[in-house]
């Protein structure tokens, strides 16, 4: 693995300790997360954005909309909420709403018979200007094919798409909408700059050592680890709770009630890959301690916090992940 920053987790939970509502933390996470991405890497092209906002007027903005969350509520929806990127990108439009800065987001663009021809994320006020940015929060598990790591070595926990796959489509196709001769009616302006924002988590196995330099990932992104179901046993902890994927981007603050022994967790999760091959995120969990509540408040309940998190994988899943990663390195070596 390479090697570990002092622990995201920790430094969220000490930065952020007196939110209590689960969507105000994971907005705080959004605005506040390390980028996934070098935005100084050459094959980004000066494509990648960063949020910047100054860290004291995000405070008391976040420590406002904790203690009367109904219109984060009432935007988000949550009863007709299923997709985990959706969820990010109504978190962060309803940030960029609050700053007078959000024209449009998840605009539509269709071309004549109602062909969609894709779609703008974000449409944002910059002064006078208007600017194009892309948003995606990703989470892939590293597992290499050749030295050096490369974008492509970063795969979906479904198998479904890589690191590179993806910002290729963003740089080369996404970024490009306000472009194409169909987006003109949509825009009240010419867009002077087209920017992709990446979020996210990336997971090691621990026998993996990476140089991340050739991949364009930042050196202080958010990572936790992966590892196959008859390697669970060997995972650090006692405490684990399974995390829902709308529960991904934030670190976790749960009852203590919800989680599990290890021993609990081995069983559910050998239950869980008996019927299915999806990947399960677990946190890996503490009690909450007193410098952790705010003005030392005791909860209704115990409160665990998440450590540290991992992916647990089927056990046939690297030799899958290998298959479609030696498949992307023959189309990049063909083209």
């Amino acid at each position: 693995m390479p090697p570990e920053p002092d622990c995201f987790q920790a430094l969220f939970h000490r930065r952020w300790h007196h939110l209590r509502d689960v969507h105000v933390r994971s907005l705080a996470w959004l605005l506040d997360a390390p980028d996934l991405l070098d935005r100084n890497a050459l094959q980004w092209a000066g494509k990648i954005a960063t949020l910047e906002a100054d860290p004291v007027e995000l405070d008391i903005w976040l420590r406002e909309l904790d203690a009367a969350p109904a219109a984060l509520h009432a935007h988000l929806n949550m009863a007709a909420m299923s997709r985990l990127g959706r969820y990010a990108e109504k978190l962060l439009a309803f940030y960029f709403a609050a700053r007078g800065t959000l024209l449009a987001y998840g605009l539509q663009v269709q071309a004549s018979g109602q062909d969609t021809v894709g779609e703008f994320d974000f449409l944002l006020r910059d002064g006078a200007n208007l600017i194009h940015w892309e948003f995606a929060t990703k989470f892939y598990l590293f597992e290499a094919t050749r030295a050096g790591g490369h974008g492509d070595d970063f795969v979906g926990p479904n198998l479904a798409d890589t690191l590179g796959a993806k910002m290729d489509k963003i740089l080369n196709r996404q970024l490009a909408l306000s472009l194409h001769p169909a987006a003109q009616p949509y825009l009240p302006q010419a867009v002077v700059q087209a920017r992709a924002l990446i979020k996210g988590w990336l997971f090691y196995h621990r026998d993996q050592t990476v140089a991340l330099g050739a991949s364009g990932v930042s050196a202080i992104h958010c990572r936790g680890s992966w590892c196959t179901l008859a390697e669970f046993a060997a995972l650090e902890g006692d405490r684990f709770a399974v995390l829902p994927r709308l529960s991904w981007l934030a670190p976790a603050r749960l009852p203590a009630t919800e989680s599990l022994s290890r021993s609990a967790m081995a069983a559910w999760l050998g239950e869980h890959f008996a019927r299915d091959a999806m990947p399960v995120m677990l946190a890996h969990l503490r009690d909450e301690t007193s410098d952790e509540r705010d003005s030392g408040v005791e909860p209704e309940q115990p409160m665990v916090l998440e450590n540290s998190r991992s992916f647990v994988v089927p056990n046939d899943w690297r030799a899958r992940a290998g298959q479609r990663l030696q498949r992307a390195v023959l189309r990049s070596d063909l083209n």
